[in-house]
């Protein structure tokens, strides 16, 4: 698998997998008025805006496996392709994106009820902080969400 930093022609295929991805975790314990805004073309807006942040797994058949974000401390956003879910993508990613970090301590934001992405982030050793709003960008501005604050000393 190569991990590298995204390029312009990812962009449609990264929105594709974090719309999906998204809808998959999220529609069914977020605010509606919230998933209602989340349509795809908020998801290409967004990984535009992203884009020089993030970086994706290209797996040997030259598919998308998944992909990172980091702002500053922030793990601000992580997808693997349900299809690699299992095979050791997310692993091999989350090692690639701690590395990523010019930080000595990250975190990450896990929307409250999203077991399990919650217990990959603390397998690989991120501490679950607690819960705590947080504000989440939307094209009409922003929501808040509640969300368990993981912490990792890197």
């Amino acid at each position: 698998m190569q991990i590298r930093a995204a390029e312009t022609e990812d962009r449609d295929d990264i929105a594709r997998m974090w719309h999906l991805g998204w809808h998959q975790a999220h529609a069914a314990i977020v605010d509606p008025d919230l998933v209602d805004l989340r349509d795809p073309a908020e998801f290409a807006a967004r990984t535009q805006a992203h884009l020089p942040q993030t970086r994706v797994a290209i797996a040997p058949d030259g598919a998308l496996a998944g992909f990172f974000m980091v702002e500053g401390d922030e793990l601000y956003q992580f997808y693997v392709a349900s299809a690699r879910h299992g095979d050791g993508t997310a692993r091999t990613l989350m090692t690639a994106a701690e590395a990523a970090f010019e930080v000595p301590c990250a975190w990450l934001a896990c929307t409250v009820g999203n077991a399990r992405a919650a217990a990959f982030y603390a397998k690989c050793g991120w501490r679950n902080c607690g819960a705590e709003p947080c504000a989440v960008e939307t094209g009409a501005g922003p929501r808040t969400v509640e969300v368990w604050r993981f912490e990792k000393t890197l």
